[in-house]
């Protein structure tokens, strides 16, 4: 009988600590690039014990992660509609990681398009683009971008200082985010905080 989408995102919630507990591959399927699987598919892969609802439901809890892009998500469903076992396989193995290897190189193309980007991103973007690697794209997203936006951020707060008009509240404000100075407080700062001050 062919499992639904429906009811495998259910299923695949619903078993998701057993299989992480029972199957390492799982709790590291999202960080599988290229390099990673080739790895594996030498000392024998992981999804080889996997009989074809396990490998269909490891495939549908990639595609209920909300960050799966656009190629991910479509060759995940195309393997859910009417792949085989040998496809979802050899997918799980090395198709994810290309497909998401993609996938993140048009994040970067759209944060590098979008005009608020700062310089400081921008680069980080254009270095990670030039790198080319999965795993240094990969990292630029995970880590990288956030460091780069608190570059950009403390530049765009320390601007706001130079500004001799700026009110009392704010200059308070705005020093007490670049004092706790974590990426969060800085971009908390930037999008809300500085319009929370009064006067």
């Amino acid at each position: 009988m062919r499992l639904t989408r429906a009811t495998l995102a259910v299923a695949a919630g619903a078993l998701a600590p057993a299989l992480l507990l029972s199957t390492p591959s799982l709790a590291t399927a999202t960080a599988t690039t290229p390099s990673t699987a080739a790895a594996a598919s030498a000392a024998g892969s992981p999804y080889d014990e996997m009989n074809a609802d396990d490998l269909r439901i490891a495939i549908a809890r990639i595609l209920a992660d909300p960050d799966s892009g656009e190629r991910v998500t479509r060759e995940a469903n195309e393997l859910l509609d009417d792949g085989t076992v040998e496809e979802m396989r050899a997918w799980l193995e090395t198709g994810y990681g290309l497909a998401q290897a993609e996938d993140d190189r048009v994040t970067i193309g759209r944060i590098l398009a979008d005009p608020d980007s700062g310089k400081a991103v921008v680069r980080e973007a254009n270095k990670a683009l030039d790198d080319g690697s999965p795993e240094v794209v990969r990292e630029f997203l995970e880590t990288g971008l956030r460091l780069a936006q608190a570059e950009d951020d403390r530049v765009t707060i320390a601007r706001m200082l130079a500004d001799p008009d700026i009110s009392d509240a704010l200059r308070t404000a705005a020093n007490a985010a670049l004092d706790d100075n974590t990426p969060e407080a800085l971009r908390y700062f930037i999008e809300v905080g500085q319009y929370e001050v009064d006067g």
